[in-house]
């Protein structure tokens, strides 16, 4: 594959998969200017990894594998950033969702938005997956870099702390 073919070949798995990728790290790292600059780190990787993408997964699955990439290296050196600056003393990053995404949330959403944000990272991103992106177990497990009896198991603990951290929080109406 040339260069014209793998760069058209990326276009339209931008065009397919941006706004999903996009979305993905927001609920990440919950800045929406630095979800942008990721979001195109994302496909600046994939773009230099397509001669190496065998297939296994889709395309989807392996875009979205990428961003977790390209975020947890954020974070990274967001953090290690932070620490040679200054001690930290505060939490490191806003987990709740933007102030004009919350406006358009129902109040349902933002209960179990702002529920979900409370949780250990491996229970947030599963249940994402699975349920806010509707990914199969399968497909979540190869974005994770899990086996499909973690994803199971994840979720079903997951979707239970949810549960206790939305009752722990009092929200009126179950909204999983």
């Amino acid at each position: 594959m040339d260069q014209e073919q793998t760069a058209e070949q990326i276009n339209a798995l931008y065009h397919k998969y941006s706004d999903s990728i996009y979305s993905f790290i927001i609920f990440l790292i919950g800045d929406s200017e630095k979800a942008e600059d990721l979001t195109h780190d994302t496909f600046l990787r994939a773009f230099s990894a397509l001669k190496t993408f065998e297939g296994r997964s889709s395309e989807k699955t392996w875009l979205y594998s990428i961003a977790r990439n390209v975020s947890m290296d954020h974070q990274r050196k967001t953090i290690l950033r932070r620490k040679l600056a200054a001690p930290l003393s505060s939490s490191l990053s806003s987990k709740d969702p933007l102030p004009q995404d919350v406006l358009e949330m129902s109040e349902a959403e933002q209960e179990l938005y702002r529920a979900l944000n409370k949780l250990k990272e491996k229970y947030r991103l599963v249940i994402y997956f699975r349920k806010i992106q509707e990914l199969s177990i399968e497909e979540t497990a190869l974005v994770l870099n899990w086996k499909e009896s973690k994803v199971k198991t994840n979720l079903h603990r997951g979707l239970n702390a949810l549960k206790k951290q939305m009752v722990k929080e009092g929200y009126s109406h179950e909204t999983i």
